[in-house]
């Protein structure tokens, strides 16, 4: 298995100049929200989803999540967050981000646009990393979004804390 390979010589103008979509089979959409006072972590993740990326395009970036496939790990908490007191799922079943502007430079993607979930929407920049892996080019995306500002404002006694860490990675395919 070859590791990353430098990205400005064949993957930049590749990435420029065709569509691309996130392969569900190899990537992740996964959150870390600091808890209990922020000194443990909840670490989840969201089973289905599909990106997009065509910098020929607007919006170029385009992500789209089913809030009902959130998996922490514990059935009680997981129900508890498709609960009304953070996504809302009945109402609102998808979280979406969708992009205003992106500029690639080198293996650099800054990325801004509007996070929409719960109802509400945000502003929200993410920076990502392109690399070619084992031929392919992969992608490895990383923003903060303080929840409190989607609604989702619910803590006893305040033990949930800010921001949520949001990491997208994966495989870009055709």
């Amino acid at each position: 298995m070859s590791g990353p390979s430098d990205p400005s010589d064949t993957l930049a103008p590749e990435l420029a100049t065709s569509a691309w979509r996130l392969d569900p089979t190899r990537s992740s959409v996964e959150f870390y929200v600091p808890h209990f006072y922020g000194l443990m972590t909840v670490k989840g993740r969201f089973k289905d989803f599909e990106g997009t990326l065509d910098l020929r395009e607007d919006p170029a970036v385009q992500l789209t999540i089913e809030a009902t496939s959130l998996d922490t790990g514990n059935g009680k908490r997981d129900k508890h967050l498709r609960s009304a007191d953070f996504f809302g799922v009945e109402q609102s079943p998808q979280v979406r981000f969708v992009s205003d502007s992106a500029t690639l430079t080198g293996e650099r993607l800054k990325v801004t646009g509007t996070l929409q979930a719960a109802g509400a929407s945000v502003p929200l920049e993410l920076d990502a990393t392109l690399r070619t892996v084992d031929g392919e080019p992969g992608i490895e995306a990383v923003t903060e979004v303080d929840q409190r500002l989607l609604g989702m404002t619910w803590s006893p006694i305040g033990i949930t804390r800010t921001p949520t860490k949001l990491i997208v990675r994966g495989r870009l395919i055709h």
